[in-house]
C-alpha cells in the first residue's frame, strides 16, 4: 500500500467503525521542542490521520493561534529538515499516518525531489501546501506522486464548480475542505449552507472529504460527521497544548469517548 493509500484507509477504517476520523494537527516543535516525538505519539493514538504543520513566518491561512504556536517553534529553531530528521528517528513509529501542513517556501528551498524522498523516507505519508495553486501544482505533485505520497488539496465554499470537481479529481489521501471563507481559528462551523456545501464537496471528490477550520467540539464533528467521513482539527488542539492539557484526553473528548 502506498503512503497516500494509507491515509485514506485510516479514514475508511473510521466509516467502518461508524465514527468519525478525526485529523489532528499540531505544530511541530510546540509548546516545547524537546516534547515533540512524545506530543506527536499521543496524538497519534487518538487520532486517525495526524497534520503536523511546518513553522513559517507568514502563515497566510491561519489564524492568531497558530501563528503564535509557528513563532514560537521558530525561535527554538525548528525547520523542514529537523521535523524530517525528529520523525526518521522515532522508534515505533507514529500509529496514525502523518501529513505535513507547510507552505510553500520550505518545499522549494529543499527541492521537491529531495523533499519528497526525505518525506518518505521519514514516513510522511502526504503534504497539504495551502499557498500552492492546483493550477501550478504539478511539479510538486509529480514529485510526491514518484514516492507514493499525498498531494491534498483544498476547497473553500467560494470554489467553482468547474475547479471543485479538478481538485476532487487531483487530489490523494483526502480533500480538505474549507469549512469558512477565513483562516484558523476564526469563525465555528456552523454557517447555514455549511452541510450542502460539503455534500457538493463529498459529491465531486475521488477521496474522503475532511473537514476543516472553525472545529472545536464534539457536538460540531458529530454534525460535520453526517455529511463527511473526516473532520480536521487544529486551532482548539493548539490551544489545549498551550494550556497542558493532555492532547489524547482533548481529542477522545471531541470523539465523544
Amino acid at each position: 500500500m502506498n503512503p497516500h493509500e494509507q491515509i485514506a484507509a485510516a479514514i475508511a477504517a473510521a466509516t467502518a467503525e461508524g465514527r468519525t476520523a478525526l485529523v489532528a494537527f499540531i505544530t511541530a516543535g510546540y509548546p516545547e521542542r524537546a516534547r515533540f516525538r512524545a506530543t506527536l505519539a499521543e496524538v497519534a493514538q487518538a487520532a486517525d490521520v495526524v497534520e503536523i504543520g511546518v513553522p513559517f513566518t507568514d502563515p497566510m491561512a491561519d489564524g492568531l493561534t497558530i501563528q503564535r504556536a509557528s513563532r514560537a517553534a521558530i525561535a527554538q529553531g525548528v525547520t523542514l529538515s529537523w521535523i524530517l530528521d525528529e520523525l526518521a528517528a522515532m522508534d515505533p513509529p507514529p500509529a496514525a499516518p502523518l501529513v505535513l501542513m507547510s507552505y510553500l517556501n520550505p518545499l522549494l528551498a529543499m527541492g521537491f525531489e529531495r523533499l519528497a524522498a526525505r518525506a518518505r523516507s521519514s514516513g510522511v505519508a502526504g503534504f497539504i501546501v495551502p499557498d500552492l495553486p492546483l493550477d501550478e501544482s504539478a511539479p510538486l505533485d509529480a514529485a510526491l506522486a514518484a514516492q507514493g505520497l499525498a498531494l491534498v488539496h483544498l476547497v473553500s465554499p467560494v470554489t467553482p464548480p468547474a475547479r471543485l470537481e479538478a481538485a476532487g479529481s487531483a487530489s490523494r489521501g483526502f480533500l480538505y475542505a474549507v469549512n469558512v471563507t477565513g483562516i484558523t481559528g476564526g469563525a465555528t462551523a456552523a454557517s447555514a449552507g455549511l452541510k450542502e456545501y460539503l455534500s457538493r464537496v463529498v459529491a465531486a471528490s475521488r477521496v474522503p472529504v475532511c473537514a476543516g477550520f472553525g472545529v472545536r467540539s464534539a457536538a460540531q464533528v458529530r454534525e460535520l460527521g453526517e455529511v463527511v467521513p473526516g473532520v480536521i482539527v487544529g486551532s482548539a488542539l493548539v490551544e489545549a497544548l498551550e494550556r497542558g492539557e493532555s492532547p489524547g484526553e482533548f481529542l477522545r473528548g471531541l470523539a465523544g469517548d
